[in-house]
């Protein structure tokens, strides 16, 4: 992160400085996703011009945008990591997060949706529901995130409203309903028909700002009474009050039908649909409005669960600033002025500055120096951030990605963030012997930041590893080292990031006796080892008596495991999926050491491992093509070549074919080339990690030999 720069925030104080339970029930925590290329960065532009945060429209294409502050964003236009400011509208605070929408950076979608109150779900009008757009609507129904969708980019050639609604329902699941219909369509469109209100409301000036409202069109009119009529029938399914209404045969009143919709939706019952173009500014206002009447607030969302880090008991906090503090860091950046910043949520209670607070993760009790409000790259000093809002604080030692920081005298650890495994390695050495140090360290830091990034070395080469979660994501790594840390390295060539894993159980005793001197060096651990049914990573369990393996030793030993594996066992490759369990062991007084410990924990892992009869895995991914229907039988031949499955075939547009699979990561190397050579350029296509498969016996003998 560019070095914080204090700069005014246009029209929060006044919110800002309102306590209690009004000024919470006024606050949106609001984040903006979809695939990439939908227009949610030029979404973001406008709320900011129309909030008046900004005096002039960024825009992506001319490397202007606000939130695309980092220089690999504008050279790219693309949004890399999630940036977050504030927006006042109708006397309400917005905290707004931008995230990314290619599928490299979907931890940045993961760990902002954590914190989340709400989402605007953004889909192309041409392209309609994407593949990330899938992913970035799983992750938010998985933390149970309200979503208001707006169908972008209605201006463009191709745009169709119904056929994108049809999508998020078909193939999103979501009961979408529009609560606006287009005013004209492609280089026609003109405004939008407010279907609650029963009015056209056309964007006349260039700009966008002034919106007038009159009768719907004549030839409009008729469509307008059906599709309100459909939004009435939906809503008497998850409302009672308009099921009321519609039994007795009576038209809900606009106030009454715009309630209703914020009840399903805050209730995850009902999806309202909006359109617009972001890029031609209009139908902006329409939906920011729809974020302040239809999506929740801190108190809508009720109490945060977590557990109480000292005794492991269930703990809620709710939002209320007499409660105790309760905060989640979900990002971690580097700033070259104020160092590690930490991006929080606040649960409960309010921060201040000099506040004593305890990271639950470590049990470090630290003085709060510096609160910030963040705008973009920018920053404005803060006293105190109360509770719901967003915002970031410097100065804290270790802290780390889904850390909470609380009140000494009342600790809770609130849910953690999970990450997916990184899918793709690339190796990394520095010029020369003396610059090692300076590679190392700037590595590390973007790890820190980053969850999806691992650091490992390679056992068999001595080669250091850095995982990613694609090639674009080490591509921006690769750039940031040379343009932020200013250090140069040597890069391999990125390769896909295997792991190992087990098929059975197994057991080792093993004994560990050295003499080093006059001393000796004594050891001994049992250990069991079984596989975790659907689950990745690494869990250890001490089922062991203090008598046989003593508490001091025990962070040695469960460190030793985790080293091991991660150089791999049977193939090279980390270790996950499975639990380790330490069941018995001994010590002598004198003899027994930390060193002892670890060495014997490393030798009782991988006779454990090979016991239980290792195996392969290998990244699997869901690819869709959108290819021209001549070449459709091509497309299908070429991924069964490669191992892969087709699932679903649908026709996406006129003359265009979707082609839903699985295909392992290793056989799309180079499928860009092939595609374009089988289609003449005219078909694209997109990838999503879903997860780690075995490798059958065959083809990991054959992984084996290339090695």
């Amino acid at each position: 992160m560019p070095s914080a720069q204090v700069i005014p925030v246009s029209g929060t104080r006044a919110v800002h400085s309102r306590q209690g339970r009004d000024a919470l029930a006024r606050v949106r925590n609001l984040g903006i996703m979809a695939h990439i290329d939908a227009g949610k960065t030029t979404l973001t532009e406008r709320f900011l011009f129309y909030c008046g945060v900004n005096r002039h429209m960024g825009e992506v294409h001319e490397g202007t945008a606000t939130m695309d502050w980092m220089p690999q964003e504008r050279e790219r236009g693309i949004t890399i990591t999630s940036a977050a400011t504030v927006c006042p509208w109708r006397e309400h605070r917005i905290n707004l997060i931008d995230t990314p929408g290619h599928v490299d950076f979907t931890a940045e979608v993961e760990r902002c949706l954590r914190v989340l109150d709400g989402a605007v779900a953004v889909f192309c009008g041409v392209r309609g529901v994407q593949p990330q757009s899938e992913r970035v609507w799983r992750q938010a129904r998985r933390y149970g995130i309200p979503v208001v969708a707006f169908v972008n980019k209605m201006e463009r050639v191709g745009a169709d409203f119904a056929r994108v609604v049809g999508e998020i329902r078909s193939r999103l699941g979501a009961t979408a309903v529009p609560v606006q219909l287009p005013l004209g369509s492609e280089d026609q469109f003109r405004g939008v028909v407010d279907l609650v209100a029963m009015e056209a409301v056309h964007f006349a000036d260039a700009k966008g700002v002034r919106a007038r409202r009159d009768d719907i069109p004549a030839e409009l009119r008729d469509e307008a009474e059906l599709a309100r009529l459909h939004l009435v029938e939906c809503l008497a399914e998850v409302d009672e009050a308009i099921l009321a209404d519609y039994l007795e045969e009576r038209a809900p009143a606009a106030d009454e039908l715009r309630a209703a919709i914020g009840r399903a939706t805050r209730a995850g019952a009902f999806v309202p649909v909006l359109c617009g173009s972001a890029l031609a500014n209009k139908g902006v206002q329409p939906l920011l409005d729809a974020v302040i009447d239809w999506l929740p607030s801190p108190l809508d969302r009720g109490a945060a669960g977590g557990t109480c880090p000292d005794s492991g008991a269930r703990v809620e906090r709710l939002p209320d600033e007499s409660e105790p503090l309760a905060a989640l860091a979900f990002k971690v950046a580097t700033d070259p002025c104020l160092g590690r910043l930490a991006f929080f949520r606040v649960y409960s209670g309010t921060l201040r500055r000099g506040m004593l607070v305890r990271n639950a993760r470590t049990g470090r009790q630290e003085p709060v120096q510096h609160l910030m409000q963040i705008h973009a790259n920018y920053c404005t000093a803060r006293e105190d951030i109360p509770c719901g809002n967003i915002a970031a604080v410097a100065g804290l030692g270790d802290i780390a990605t889904g850390d909470t920081l609380c009140h000494p005298d009342a600790p809770v650890a609130l849910a953690p963030i999970h990450f997916p495994e990184p899918v793709v390695a690339m190796s990394v050495e520095s010029r020369t012997a003396a610059e090692r140090d300076a590679v190392l360290a700037a590595l590390a830091a973007l790890v820190a930041e980053d969850p999806t990034l691992r650091l490992r070395t390679d056992c068999a080469t001595g080669q250091t590893l850095i995982c990613g979660m694609g090639e674009l994501h080490l591509d921006i790594v690769r750039d940031r080292l040379r343009t932020e840390h200013r250090v140069e390295a040597r890069f391999g060539r990125p390769t896909v990031a295997y792991r190992e894993t087990i098929a059975g159980e197994g057991r080792a005793d093993r004994t560990f006796v050295r003499r080093l001197g006059d001393s000796g060096q004594y050891a001994h651990l049992i250990l069991q080892i079984a596989p975790r049914d659907g689950e990745y990573g690494l869990g250890i369990e001490f089922a062991v008596l203090p008598g046989e393996v003593p508490e001091c030793y025990r962070p040695a030993v469960a460190e030793a495991i985790r080293a091991a594996a991660e150089s791999g066992i049977a193939f090279g490759h980390p270790l996950t999926g499975l639990q380790v369990t330490v069941a018995g062991g001994s010590f002598r007084d004198g003899e027994s050491s930390e060193t002892a410990f670890r060495a014997v924990a490393g030798l009782a892992l991988k006779e454990a491992v090979r016991a239980a009869r290792p195996v392969l895995l290998e990244p699997i991914v869901a690819v869709e093509v959108r290819t021209p229907q001549e070449c459709l039988g091509d497309v299908i031949a070429d991924l069964a070549a490669r191992r892969g499955r087709v699932a679903e075939v649908d026709a996406a547009q006129a003359q265009c074919v979707r082609v839903v699979g699985q295909a392992p990561l290793a056989e799309l190397c180079g499928y860009a080339t092939e595609l374009r050579s089988l289609t003449k350029g005219r078909a694209d296509f997109a990838t999503e990690p879903l997860r780690f498969e075995r490798v059958s016996p065959d083809h990991s003998q054959s992984l084996l030999h290339q090695a």
